[in-house]
Order: C-alpha cells, then structure tokens, then sequence
C-alpha cells in the first residue's frame, strides 16, 4: 500500500471516531464506577478521547462472562476449522479497515505513520491470518502403547486467559498474543496498555462483527493497579501472558502465588548486543542495521539493539558509516511520511529517557531532547558498567563498547540480567554457529538486526522471559493444557485371574 501525504493523514485523522469504552460482553459499555482517563497524542499533547477507566469490578464482570462463554462451549467447542473462520473474516475487516487502524495507533502511540503503515498494521493482520490457520492444522496424539491400550494425548484450550500488553507495539502484540489464544478456543479479557487503548478496542468490534461470540472477547482499559492487578490475581483466570518491563513481569508472578497458581507467561526485557567482529562483511550494511535496530520505533523496542559491542580494528570504519545512516533518521511529527523517529510515548517516559542522556558523558551523535522528542543518540562507554550498558533505556540510544577479542565480545554481551535477543557480525561461519550458540539471548541472529518471524518462537533467558513463547506454533502451548486418556482394550477374559 502507497504510503499517503501528512495532509491525507491528516485529513483521515480528523474523521475518526475513536472508541471510548471497555468491551465486555458483545459490546462497548462504561465502567461501573462511571470514571474515565485522557489518552493523549505524545507528538501534540492533545487529548484525544476519555477512555473507560476500568477496575476490579469490571474485571470481575468481565471473567464471568469469559468464564460463561467458554463453559457453554459458544466458542471452545466451536469446530476449529468455524474458529478460524471467524479469525479470517477478522483479518478481512482489519484490512479494510487498515489505513484507520494505522492512524489511530500513530496518533495514540506517537509512533510514525511509516511504521504504523508498512510494520505495525500489515504484519499484525499477517500474525492472526496465520494463527487462524494453524486452528485445524495442529494435530493431537496417540503415545506408543501396548496392544491392550491406546494412549490419546490431547490439546485442550487452557480457559479464560489475561493478555496484558505493552504499548510500544499496542497492535502487533495484541496480535501475537491474541491469535493463538483464539485460535485454541480459549476465553480473553485482554489489558491494553494505559497510554494505548485505542486500537485494542477497534479490534474488539471488528471481532465481534466478523463472528466472535459475546463473552469471549473482553477490552478493560485502566491501571495496572487497577486492571492488571485484578486480572493477575483472579481465581477464575487460568492463564496470563504478559509483555512489558521485567520489574512489572515478576508481579505477575507473584499474583498467581498468591491466588490460583495460574500459568504465567512472561515477555519482559532487553539489553542486547549487537557484536561486530574484525572480519564482519560490508560494513556499510552492518552499519545500516545495526542503526535501524537501535532507532527503530524510537528505540521503544525490548528487542532493540542498545550495545554496540565492537572489535577495535574495525570501530573508527564502522562507527562513521553508522553516523551516517544515524542521520538519515528524520525525527519529526509522526504523521509526515518521511518522519523516522516520532514522539516518545508519554511525558514520563521521556523524562526517563533524558535522565539517561544527563549521565552520557561522551556523545558521539546527538543528544538532543526537546518536547517529547528524542533524537538518534550515540554513546561511547568505557566499559560494560556504565549504567547506560547496564540498564534498559527504552529509548533511541546506542552504547558503543570497544573490545579487542571473540571471546571478550561475548564475556561482554553475556554480562547482564538480560537475554532476549543478540546480534552477531562476521565472515567467519564456524565463528558464527560458535558465537550464537555461546549467546545466552533467545533469538541470535546473524550478520543482520531482527527478530525472525512469525513461524520462529519469540522470546527470552535469564530476566527477559519466563514460561513460553510468542510466535511459532510454540505459542499455541501456553493458551493450551495436555490431557491423557488411556484406553484399556484388554478382553476381561484375557485378564481373569484363576
């Protein structure tokens, strides 16, 4: 699809019509306490709507209905291929309905445009178009029993299930987590993130029109205090799968200790290192993904390449072709098609961002911070201690770490409490298979910056993950439980006893 110009986003901006309640049950209703919350536009500062502010009763009502409509069988005991029926019609509304959803979640998010248009939108309709497939495609088992017995070892939809999601990619991660969560038969009651709302709930109502039935899907806009708490500690919820920062992750944990010692799945954190070794191949485009993994999304990216950590023979080459496309990345109002770099998400977070930026005591590039808006900012550190190699920024900051060996490079991005992904550079293949299997990082990738794709598990070590997998059909096994029945075919008379 051809992107537009800012005034035909503009003027698409101007005539949407942006939801205001939680969805519960079929439809958009209030919260029972009557409150609501701004959500703003981070680029302007306006505010776009009064949301529903949800809280614990709202949750409750809305498990009850999860928890009704996922007993009656409306929807866990729909035949899989009707269920993924229903999640194709979905994917067909969302793309008719794309250009909207790609605006609304660049106004509420400060994401641009650019992204919402060729990442966000297209590649979340791709996600549930593949989930919904997998629906009757995923095959149950027989164990290899004895001729007296057949063992049959089925997939069974775990329940009502908490998704609780981020808001650096508010449609995509609903995407991720939604899909085979549906696509299983399972019951949602789904928290968006407070500062973007907008998008899960347009979601919601295209569900509801393409088929999904009442109850099974649930939007509660609202507080972690309020909302995820709640969700996180119900007795009726079987299962939460959350991203977000490791701090609130652990929570999560902790809720389901001390309520119905629920599956949780948790997506949390990133510090990751990109190395670049002394034989790394075309350096120019090294240095172009390196860039595009630090600054992608404003670096509000748990996957984001933060560390740069490079051999010292190539560094001077390297980081010139790196300041280079650096200054490619246009920052700017997130509208504007040519904008790379919009507006970080709320007010607080860019406080936090520039407070890293007052501890940077060696800028090679950038720096700047003015009204929500932080430009491409390069770092150079004097070692892996600095609090700016220790702690995730969420911001777009590259450190840049000087080493002298192979296996320094990977002391040096093995030493932190992350693992979610790493990057590594270099000609050498038997250096390559060797490097990436001594990261400790769930997704290594190499002589490139990503994160594989839909049919590659997605996920972390140590402190960036915790009980499952997004992606893949891996993802099916969290929103699912195994149930063994063992049939005895053995004749009685074979059996009786003199």
């Amino acid at each position: 699809m051809a992107l537009l110009t800012r005034a035909e986003y503009a003027a698409i901006a101007a005539t949407l019509n942006f939801p205001t309640g939680a969805f519960i049950d079929g439809g958009y209703r209030p919260a029972i306490s009557g409150k609501t919350f701004p959500t703003l536009n981070p680029a302007t500062g306006e505010t776009l709507a009064q949301i529903a502010a949800c809280s614990a009763e709202d949750v409750d009502f809305a498990v009850l209905k999860a928890r009704e409509a996922f007993d009656d069988g409306r929807w866990s005991r729909m035949h899989p291929s009707e269920r993924k029926a229903v999640l194709i019609r979905l994917t067909k509304l969302m793309t008719r309905n794309a250009r909207e959803l790609a605006v609304m979640e660049s106004l509420d998010s400060g994401k641009t445009i650019y992204d919402c248009e060729t990442v966000d939108v297209p590649e979340a309709i791709n996600c549930l178009k593949w989930h919904a497939e997998t629906a009757d495609k995923i095959y149950d088992q027989v164990s290899p029993a004895s001729d007296d017995h057949i063992a049959m070892i089925l997939r069974e939809p775990i329940g009502v299930v908490g998704l609780v999601l981020p808001w650096n990619f508010p449609l995509l991660m609903l995407a991720w987590k939604l899909g085979p969560a549906l696509a299983a038969g399972c019951s949602v009651v789904l928290k968006p993130a407070e500062e973007t709302s907008l998008t899960a709930l347009r979601i919601a109502e295209l569900a509801h029109e393409a088929g999904l039935p009442r109850g099974v899907l649930a939007v509660l806009p609202g507080s972690g205090p309020d909302v995820g708490e709640p969700l996180g500690r119900h007795m009726d919820v079987d299962m939460i799968s959350f991203t977000g920062s490791t701090e609130t992750g652990k929570r999560f944990l902790r809720y389901a200790a001390d309520s119905n010692a629920k599956e949780v799945v948790l997506e949390m954190g990133g510090k990751n290192p990109a190395i670049v070794m002394d034989d790394a191949e075309n350096l120019d485009r090294v240095a172009a993904h390196i860039v595009n993994g630090a600054f992608w999304n404003m670096g509000e990216n748990c996957s984001a390449t933060s560390r740069l950590i490079v051999h010292r023979a190539v560094r001077d080459d390297l980081m010139a072709r790196i300041t280079a496309h650096a200054r490619e990345w246009v920052v700017g109002d997130p509208l504007a098609p040519e904008t790379r770099v919009g507006a970080l998400v709320s007010e607080g977070h860019y406080t936090k961002v520039c407070g890293y930026l007052d501890q940077a005591d060696n800028i090679l590039l950038g720096g700047k911070a003015e009204n929500g808006f932080v430009e491409p900012t390069i770092v150079a550190l004097p070692d892996n201690d600095h609090p700016l190699a220790r702690e995730e920024i969420f911001g777009p900051v590259l450190s840049v770490i000087e080493v002298g060996s192979f296996d320094e490079a990977i002391a040096t991005a093995n030493d932190t409490d992350y693992g979610l992904c790493a990057a590594l550079f270099t000609a050498n293949a038997k250096r390559a298979i060797r490097g990436a299997r001594m990261l400790r990082a769930g997704t290594v990738t190499v002589n490139s910056f990503g994160e594989g794709d839909i049919t590659t598990p997605f996920g972390g070590h140590k402190q960036s993950g915790f009980g499952g997998r997004d992606n893949g059909l891996h993802a099916h096994d969290q929103y699912t439980q195994l149930k063994t029945i063992w049939l005895d075919l053995a004749d009685d008379a074979d059996e009786a006893v003199d």
